[in-house]
């Protein structure tokens, strides 16, 4: 029998090479009509080219899609790491797509994408899992998803968590603990499931221990350095200022600390800084910054196996819904409460 080439996918379909390979490879912009009409030809011909042709049996190939709104934050970065070693182990291969909501054929982007690649299943990243549309359009094309750190639990589809709110009131006790009591936070974006219930968890913890909450300590942050820094300049030169600083993530808390430094604030000694994910930039900050860890990396790599077991298109989303651990790590940018 001789072997089928992407020249006779072409003739048959009546299109270029180029044409049949643009399909093959998943890109976007080809006509749905043309698309269509070279998967029927590849499959009649039983053409294998690559891993693409390893689903043409059935309606969905060998890909892991894990959508971002930013895939270049650390926390991106981890996710990505656990996916791809978790999809490797699997046999599959991981497709990371930037979803920006701003365009405002945002939606139809994503559906032509997943037209495209016919993914076996789609990780959702936050705050992509909140989106409603999205999940909607997920579940109307029948393609199998798992949520990371949504916000709720009202779509049906699996999800992989942490305890964001008692995490928060960890830190937040945590911070007490070492004397301070005119503690400020800085938020995440507020459509962030887990942002809220970070900041639900700051407000429980001061209001269980009697402690004011001052509305204008609390800072409306989008999970950016940049904002870190503006938080950071904010609510240091106020009068009154904080003597320590909860910050929804890492990359807030970076900002907030440099801005201690600019000002020259001693951090822990007049300041201290508390951040949450435990990415590799609170490692790399000095004073290292103490923060949650929540186990990025493995929680994405739930999702993958999730998303690869046969069963669970069959079986209620919940049960193989996951809450993993988070671990308090304190480290040298909290200290105690300064007596001045």
């Amino acid at each position: 029998m001789s072997v089928i080439t992407i020249k006779d996918v072409a003739a048959l379909a009546g299109v270029s090479p180029k044409t049949v390979s643009r399909v093959i490879n998943g890109e976007a912009h080809v006509r749905p009509a043309v698309r269509d009409a070279v998967m029927k030809v590849v499959a009649e011909l039983g053409y294998r080219p690559n891993e693409h042709a390893r689903g043409l049996s059935s309606s969905r190939s060998f890909l892991i899609a894990l959508l971002f709104d930013d895939p270049a934050s650390g926390y991106a970065a981890d996710v990505q790491l656990g996916a791809i070693e978790r999809c490797r182990h699997h046999g599959h291969h991981l497709v990371v797509e930037r979803i920006d909501r701003a365009m405002p054929d945002w939606l139809a982007e994503v559906d032509a994408t997943i037209a495209s690649l016919r993914p076996a299943g789609v990780v959702l990243t936050p705050p992509l899992c909140d989106w409603s549309e999205l999940t909607a359009l997920l579940i109307h094309r029948q393609v199998p998803f798992v949520r990371i750190a949504p916000g709720s639990d009202t779509v049906p589809a699996a999800m992989v968590t942490i305890d964001d709110f008692a995490a928060a009131v960890d830190m937040t006790d945590f911070l007490i603990g070492l004397g301070h009591r005119n503690i400020a936070f800085v938020e995440g974006i507020r459509s962030h499931g887990a942002a809220r219930k970070r900041l639900a968890g700051f407000r429980e913890a001061m209001t269980r221990k009697g402690y004011e909450i001052r509305e204008g300590w609390i800072y409306e942050g989008d999970f950016t350095f940049r904002a870190g820094l503006a938080a950071g300049e904010a609510l240091l030169n106020l009068p009154n200022r904080p003597s320590a600083i909860f910050a929804a993530n890492d990359e807030l808390a970076l900002g907030v600390l440099i801005s201690a430094l600019r000002m020259n604030i001693a951090v822990p000694g007049d300041l201290s800084v508390a951040g949450f994910d435990n990415a590799p930039i609170s490692r790399m900050a000095w004073p290292q910054l103490t923060t949650v860890q929540q186990p990025n990396r493995e929680m994405a790599s739930a999702a993958v196996d999730i998303l690869v077991d046969p069963s669970y298109t069959h079986l209620p989303a919940n049960s193989f819904s996951e809450k993993m651990t988070y671990t308090l790590i304190p480290r040298d940018s909290t200290g105690p409460r300064s007596a001045g």
